[in-house]
């Protein structure tokens, strides 16, 4: 019976949410988001200034860099950590908003606003600002995963398929099953020998 609720509930789900319930994820993966995340936009915004300081070498690439990740470190901050910038209005109503949504969606927002300043400008201060940035999408997306299933019910999973698999005609996702039920094994030969007479 609790299967088909389960299906019932899959139905009626909404279309945008998330099939990972909140719940399932780990206390300290939450933790590891929102502090990476917070972390990681601060560091970002400081090194994304110091790349901008670069414009006095005539260094418009580390400028433009810069302001990317300034930008990316500043909405990362906003949506992780709201508290720092209460000073702004309706930040709160943005952070409960992209709560709300699922973990990939802040996953992919995250990955995507890190890479372009590293493509821009290749140096220590992208790569340690952006990378963190990069990091928390990389922890957002492991809790869009999911929890992982127990040891015991991966072997029940395995033995399952195993035993439904008919023995002839359907092909075997063993590692030692030939694609070709008559095939031989291939021998190695050395190399041609030369003949010095010719």
């Amino acid at each position: 019976m609790s299967s088909f609720q389960e299906k019932m509930s899959a139905l009626m789900a909404r279309p945008g949410q998330d099939p990972v319930s909140k719940d399932e994820v780990s206390w300290w993966l939450k933790f590891a988001g929102r502090g990476v995340g917070t972390l990681g936009g601060f560091i970002a915004i400081f090194l994304g200034i110091w790349n901008c300081v670069s414009i006095l070498l005539a260094n418009v690439a580390a400028l433009i860099a810069g302001l990317w990740q300034i930008v990316a470190g500043f909405i990362v901050l906003c949506i992780e950590a709201p508290c720092c910038c209460m000073f702004i209005d309706h930040v709160q109503r943005i952070s409960d908003v992209v709560e709300h949504r699922p973990f990939w969606n802040r996953a992919v927002a995250y990955v995507i606003m890190a890479i372009p300043p590293i493509i821009i400008e290749i140096g220590t201060c992208t790569i340690l600002g952006s990378g963190l940035i990069f990091a928390t999408g990389v922890i957002y997306g492991m809790m869009a995963l999911g929890k992982k299933a127990s040891v015991e019910e991966m072997r029940q999973a395995a033995a399952a398929s195993e035993a439904a698999r008919p023995s002839s005609g359907v092909p075997s996702s063993n590692m030692r099953s030939n694609l070709v039920a008559n095939a031989q094994p291939i021998s190695f030969t050395g190399a041609p020998v030369l003949d010095s007479n010719i």
